[in-house]
């Protein structure tokens, strides 16, 4: 299985760098796991509704074409389907015996998601209710999916 994480910014802080390398790293056994980091959209200091739509259109033209051909699209959405850790291994173990090799989770920028990014999803998940940085979210991400795979071999992970 080959993933991706296709995110918009930096992940600037150390610690988080840290995290997500752990998590990568322990992943190796069970998936190829890949980050491709989008520069954000310029916006100027006061914004109007349309310059925001303008360039939530731009961002996702840029995202949606560094989706690796044949990838399944998973979007986090706070509108997403929250699922637990339980149902995510599920829906990676359903999508893994349907033959899918490649999977690509995006994080959208500040302002959010396009229409067309959210309508080109196979999936649109929510990590939580709660609100969460970006840079935060590709930690958690990256912790589910490893959890997910553990969860799929029948192991443990303090559950």
């Amino acid at each position: 299985m080959k993933i991706t994480i296709l995110a918009v910014g930096k992940l600037k802080e150390q610690y988080l760098r840290d995290g997500v390398a752990e998590y990568q790293k322990r992943l190796a056994p069970f998936a190829k796991l890949d980050f491709v980091e989008l520069a954000e959209e310029k916006m100027p200091e006061n914004f109007s509704e349309a310059e925001k739509e303008k360039t939530l259109v731009r961002e996702g033209e840029r995202l949606l074409a560094r989706v690796p051909e044949g990838s399944e699209l998973v979007v986090l959405d706070v509108a997403g389907e929250p699922l637990s850790s339980e149902e995510l291994a599920a829906r990676l173990g359903e999508r893994m015996l349907a033959g899918a090799s490649r999977i690509t989770f995006l994080i959208g920028g500040p302002f959010g998601l396009s229409p067309a990014v959210r309508s080109a999803a196979r999936l649109r998940l929510s990590l939580s209710r709660m609100t969460f940085t970006h840079q935060m979210a590709r930690l958690l991400l990256t912790e589910q999916i490893y959890r997910a795979f553990k969860i799929l071999r029948g192991e443990k992970y303090h559950w």
